[in-house]
């Protein structure tokens, strides 16, 4: 249906998916945004032993990727590069040893024993990434995940494929679990958008609500998915110098950026840089809203001034 602003709303890839429609046909982008995403589950998904990935994970040998699975290594790598090794995709095992190995879903409600072992992870410099004929050669026991990069590559390729299906003049916005890419003609005044720590927070909860005409924003936040392995709660987030769960002092870091890759990573970094994250982000202009915590707000870099009440979007 064709019409000012439509909006549709499912799960895949284990979070909520949202495309908001400006001027547009909102079921040619949502056909847009599916197979997109069928093809992300199937290529990189970490918890499919039939995807591209895990037969990756589970070779030593080089290995030629499809364009694809190229993407999200090039795209991890370079957050890796970027970052000086904070937000690496070498954290499979790890993600494994304090229990995420399955859909967040299934280990929320998993009565987990405690954690064993814990080390640091191998580092980005353990894959051997050819870009010129897409082969890949993992140091041996590397795994690759790219919780980091990859829900938010799927993002920025889905607006993308929505806006083609759409054509020029329309608009178009979609949501991965809080990573939100737009593309195309935003509607008047700019997609708003609630800043919020969980992307599970209703969109008409009355908060703080940002204006954005264009790029991206991404969240990373250890106050969600986070459970209990024996007397130890651990979260999603992973300092890649230790292996365990990113002690921080901010609960939430969400950043705007050209992408959602771009975003995603930079929101990742600050959480794990901590104290220094205002300036690492001031330095590299990606405006940024921080949350302590104990609840205090640092908002740096040109952070949108933020209007307080619902109805983002």
């Amino acid at each position: 249906m064709t019409g000012p602003r439509r909006a549709a709303r499912w799960r895949a890839l284990g979070t909520d998916v949202d495309v908001i429609v400006e001027g547009g046909d909102l079921e040619l982008a949502t056909n847009a945004v599916e197979r997109v995403l069928l093809d992300v589950d199937r290529t990189y998904s970490r918890f499919r032993p039939d995807s591209e990935l895990s037969g990756l994970n589970n070779r030593t040998k080089a290995t030629s990727v499809s364009p694809l699975l190229a993407w999200a290594i090039e795209a991890a790598l370079r957050g890796a590069r970027a970052t000086d090794g904070l937000v690496d995709p070498t954290v499979g095992r790890a993600m494994r040893a304090i229990g995420f190995d399955d859909d967040f879903a299934v280990i929320g409600h998993r009565n987990s024993g405690p954690i064993l072992h814990l080390e640091p992870v191998p580092g980005w410099q353990a894959i051997d990434y050819r870009a010129v004929n897409r082969t890949v050669r993992l140091r041996p026991g590397v795994e690759l995940d790219f919780g980091s990069t990859g829900k938010a590559l799927a993002a920025d390729l889905a607006v993308a494929a929505a806006l083609a299906a759409l054509g020029a003049g329309a608009g178009v916005l979609v949501s991965l679990g809080g990573d939100v890419a737009t593309a195309g003609r935003a509607p008047e005044g700019g997609w708003r958008i609630l800043a919020a720590d969980s992307s599970a927070t209703a969109p008409e909860t009355e908060g703080e609500v940002i204006a954005l005409s264009d790029g991206a924003i991404a969240t990373s936040s250890t106050t969600v998915r986070r459970w209990s392995r024996g007397e130890t709660t651990v979260h999603h987030i992973i300092d890649p110098r230790t292996g365990a769960s990113a002690e921080s002092p901010w609960r939430t870091a969400s950043v705007v950026a050209a992408t959602c890759v771009d975003a995603n990573i930079a929101a990742t970094a600050a959480i794990l840089l901590g104290d220094g994250a205002p300036e690492w982000l001031t330095a590299r202009g990606l405006p940024g809203r921080l949350v302590a915590v104990d609840g205090r707000i640092e908002r740096v870099a040109g952070w949108p001034s933020p209007e307080f009440a619902g109805s983002p979007a």
